[in-house]
């Protein structure tokens, strides 16, 4: 199946890894990995970011395999909630940086294509958010209001 905006087919990602059961080298218990979790979301880490730094520094494969409970189930258990899911506020961000380019690039008809498939994908996801209850049913997409939401 062709992806809608993208000009390969199939979907590229890394391997999980295979194993379900906590490796013998992770040396963190349970506790320790869900207060670092919460630590690196209190500082304003994304989900896939904090996945990716107990990786990388902790040494820790996948969170759900040393806790037993997913990054997403241990924030609400700690009550941390992002303003927007990941995905979508990743998507508005991308699409404020090409309006911000269309300011002084206003010829640009590659960005402003750009611009219209990226905020396509926006309200396909707000419509799927607001069908899943994520979102609030008054939710709208208004990029100027909505930079306070994304803003790093």
């Amino acid at each position: 199946m062709a992806r809608m905006h993208s000009r390969k087919r199939g979907k590229s990602s890394s391997t999980r890894p295979a194993r379900l059961e906590k490796p013998v080298w992770v040396e963190l218990s349970p506790e320790e990995v869900e207060s670092e979790v919460v630590k690196l979301a209190r500082k304003g880490r994304s989900k896939s970011m904090i996945g990716t730094i107990m990786r990388d520094s902790r040494g820790v494969p996948l969170i759900k395999v040393v806790t037993g409970k997913k990054v997403t189930q241990i924030l609400n258990e700690n009550e941390i909630k992002a303003p927007l899911p990941e995905e979508l506020a990743n998507l508005v961000r991308k699409a404020l940086s090409i309006r911000k380019h269309l300011e002084g690039n206003h010829k640009d008809l590659e960005a402003k294509k750009g611009l219209n498939r990226t905020e396509s994908k926006i309200y396909r996801l707000i419509k799927y958010y607001k069908k899943k209850k994520v979102l609030t049913p008054d939710f709208k997409y208004d990029p100027e209001k909505i930079r306070t939401l994304v803003a790093r």
